[in-house]
């Protein structure tokens, strides 16, 4: 089988032709039998599309198309995964759209080149579209003008990173699909059946019998335990805060203040310039777009100081809400529905329009309030359409959308004092994330009503690496015993997807490890056990009693393997590998070859 894995999108905004890999598939006289299924990572956003078909007559294809980059962001341990079992990659993107390439430079290149680690991976880089001669923008602040194309040299720049063939494909037509692309991309199907047929070959050479006396078999160790990681409930986390108005620090009242409707500043700031002005977060020197501004002038009032109908749970008093009248009267009426849209992670567009209709059943007042959302959630400079949203082109409340206010005082509620430090947060977020976090800022606790809380028991770095999962829903140890620290951490307050995080890097980098490095690290496995189980992390630490066993010859040798107890010792004795048996049949072999005075080839 061949195993294809495309990254990138390689449409723009103007841009409605199929994909470059569908194009491929249903145009290539070489493939047949082309079946389809959609795999998601969050709820009603599709992360890839796998192909199945045939190539060469019986040859199994299987094409992973990725055209969002989010999964590397998301899900890395997946990324690296679908990379690491690609025989071929192929990277696409636009030549029209200097931002998302100028993103795929910075960002997510060195990312693809970490994930190959050095592998011999066939790289295909392919520029797609005709460039167009817009004129670019002459502002200096738009750096990364949308209209300006990509270069031929800066392709290149960036295959020469990758050790990749670069393409330019300026239609998708049957030449630049077959004759060019194709042959291209069927060359290296080639290549990789080979290279998989040279090492069956060995392989089979290897496992041929030899006819002289055998030495004894010596059988696989066991399996190691497989640790299932946990999926990521991020935008259902803001969701639920949102639902149970927790840490609220805003309040919307229409003109004759007779409902409403309460949110939190620091998730409306996360998704919406137009709210960061209305907030203080910019001022309008800043806005470079003129309709947020006035949208925000002519929408929203603004009260400083006025009081909440109730107090909100969460906020101490210190900290003064914000109330905010909302001048259009039909808007105000679909706020609810707007805001669980914006707390749902921005993406079921459709969804909201539905709720609108039924709510409204006006269509001149529900394309009047869908304007306004729009305009309310576009980026600035940008005009957004319904195509945008469809296509999910609008600004979301990404897992990164909160990395703006990170370890920032920005909107910030409370903050932790650490190892003589301080660090500021905001409630709204470590509610929605942190369960124990929000028993201690919702009880009847010294924490509920203070502005600073100190943390003990814990460094500052790995403090802050603990809430920068929370902010952005993923983290990256340095090192394993940066994982450890953060695992405990996670432990402490009760966050299990990131415990799952941390054991999952840790057993990754060990497995990572040759043999020569497990024997002369400095790294104590025999006191990461001993953390792991008296932090309740019941997969490492069976995980790790098995790692033991199964390098039992290196292991035995260090000092650390005493300080192992009696129920530990007699599980590692008990799964050791090589086992007893085999070594002691091989002692018995070796004493027959030197009585026979004969040497096996295999040994």
């Amino acid at each position: 089988s061949v195993n294809i894995v495309a990254l990138g999108n390689e449409k723009d905004e103007d841009n409605q032709q199929p994909s470059l890999i569908w194009s491929y598939l249903r145009r290539s006289a070489l493939i047949s039998q082309i079946d389809s299924s959609l795999s998601a990572s969050h709820v009603g956003n599709p992360v890839f599309t796998e192909y199945q078909a045939c190539v060469f007559g019986n040859v199994r294809l299987v094409v992973h198309d990725c055209p969002v980059w989010d999964i590397f962001d998301s899900d890395w341990y997946t990324s690296c995964r679908l990379i690491g079992g690609a025989d071929i990659i192929v990277i696409k993107y636009s030549v029209n759209d200097k931002t998302s390439f100028q993103e795929l430079k910075d960002r997510y290149v060195p990312m693809v080149k970490k994930a190959l680690n050095h592998c011999s991976v066939p790289v295909i880089i392919s520029a797609i579209g005709a460039r167009k001669n817009g004129v670019p923008c002459t502002c200096p602040l738009c750096t990364s003008d949308r209209r300006s194309c990509v270069t031929t040299s800066e392709g290149v720049q960036v295959a020469k990173e990758l050790g990749a063939t670069y393409l330019e494909l300026h239609t998708l037509s049957d030449f630049y699909i077959q004759k060019y692309f194709g042959a291209v991309l069927e060359y290296f199907m080639i290549q990789s059946l080979n290279q998989k047929s040279s090492e069956k070959m060995k392989k089979r050479k290897k496992t041929q019998k030899c006819h002289r006396v055998q030495p004894p078999q010596l059988e696989q160790p066991e399996k190691m335990p497989i640790l299932k990681g946990e999926s990521s409930h991020y935008n259902a986390d803001l969701h639920n805060l949102l639902c149970c108005c927790q840490c609220a620090d805003v309040a919307f009242y229409p003109e004759d203040l007779s409902t409403v409707v309460e949110a939190h500043k620091i998730i409306l700031c996360s998704v919406s310039h137009l709210f960061m002005l209305l907030f203080g977060v910019k001022s309008p020197s800043d806005a470079h777009d003129a309709s947020i501004v006035q949208l925000a002038q002519s929408l929203f009032v603004v009260e400083v100081g006025k009081p909440f109908p109730l107090s909100p749970r969460g906020v101490p008093p210190c900290v003064s809400p914000v109330r905010v009248v909302v001048k259009d009267s039909v808007f105000c009426s679909c706020l609810p529905d707007i805001l669980h849209f914006i707390y749902s992670g921005a993406f079921q567009w459709e969804r909201l329009e539905e709720d609108i209709k039924k709510k409204l059943k006006d269509p001149d007042k529900t394309e009047h309030v869908l304007e306004k959302v729009k305009c309310i959630l576009k980026t600035p400079g940008k005009l957004n359409t319904v195509k945008d949203c469809k296509s999910h082109q609008m600004k979301r409340l990404y897992n990164t959308s909160l990395r703006l206010f990170f370890n920032t005082p920005v909107l910030a509620d409370v903050i932790f004092k650490i190892q003589g430090a301080t660090v500021p947060a905001h409630r709204a977020v470590l509610v929605a994330r942190c369960e124990v976090m929000a028993a201690m800022f919702n009880g009847n606790y010294l924490e509920a009503n203070s502005i600073l809380v100190p943390v003990y028991g814990v460094s500052k770095d790995t403090f802050l690496s603990f809430l920068e999962y929370l902010y952005t829903d993923s983290c990256c140890p340095a090192s394993i015993l940066q994982a450890m620290s953060l695992l405990i951490c996670a432990e402490m307050y009760q966050v299990m997807r990131l415990q799952h995080i941390c054991e999952l890097y840790i057993i990754t980098q060990l497995q990572s490890m040759p043999s020569r490095e497990l024997a002369s690290t400095s790294l104590s496995i025999v006191s990461l056990l001993k953390k792991a189980k008296f932090h309740n992390s019941d997969c490492l630490s069976t995980w790790l009693l098995h790692f033991i066993a199964t390098n039992y010859l290196i292991f035995s040798q260090k000092p650390e393997f005493q300080e192992l107890s009696v129920e530990e010792r007699n599980f590692v004795e008990m799964h050791r590998w090589p086992s007893n048996l085999y070594l002691k049949q091989l002692a018995d072999y070796r004493n027959y070859i030197h009585s026979q005075k004969c040497h096996c080839i295999v040994m």
